[in-house]
């Protein structure tokens, strides 16, 4: 009679691993199914995305950043040059494009239209606890193959530092900060559609 059961209990057990066999395989070819339809949906878009997020024309090989004017009269001399470089490392580092002068793909041009600082966070005796230095910037991007995504606007960041602080001493690294979230700004209107 323990015998009978042993055998029972085993050609079930033999059954549910079957069974479990089974079920496994059908899981898994119903994975790769999936995962090769998602594949072969995302290589017949239109667009490419990068791992950065952005979306940029296949047809588009090269970008120009042209020098960004300074016509802000209080920005130092150097705000252009670093407003240029910052916009032109983020394009090399997050997207396929090959930067160039001339007849390109896709171009930014664009200015430093206002810098200046201002008093905030006013204390109860009148006086500022905090400074803030704020850039604007006028920026024009070019699509050539989608002239929907052109676009001529003005984006506005700032950073605040304390009031005890000659702006001189901390000016590099604001200006540092600040062109770090403009760049950002302008690359996520250009390739993400912010």
């Amino acid at each position: 009679m323990l015998n009978d059961e042993c055998l029972m209990l085993s050609s079930r057990l033999k059954f549910r691993i079957k069974n479990l066999k089974l079920g496994y395989s059908i899981g898994k070819l119903s994975s790769i199914l999936l995962l090769s339809s998602c594949i072969l949906i995302l290589h017949s878009c239109k667009l490419k995305y990068s791992f950065s997020g952005a979306t940029i024309p296949p047809e588009a090989k090269s970008i120009s950043v042209k020098y960004f004017d300074n016509q802000a009269p209080l920005a130092g001399p150097m705000s252009s040059q670093l407003l240029t470089e910052a916009l032109r490392d983020i394009i090399q580092t997050q997207t396929r494009l090959s930067l160039t002068d001339k007849n390109a793909d896709l171009e930014f041009e664009g200015a430093i239209t206002g810098y200046s600082t201002a008093p905030v966070a006013i204390q109860s005796n009148d006086q500022a606890a905090l400074n803030r230095l704020t850039i604007t910037i006028n920026v024009k991007y070019i699509n050539k193959f989608d002239e929907s995504k052109n676009f001529e606007s003005t984006f506005t960041r700032f950073a605040d530092f304390q009031s005890n602080v000659s702006l001189a001493v901390v000016e590099n690294q604001l200006i540092q900060e600040i062109n770090t979230q403009l760049v950002q700004d302008i690359f996520n209107r250009a390739f993400n559609n912010w």
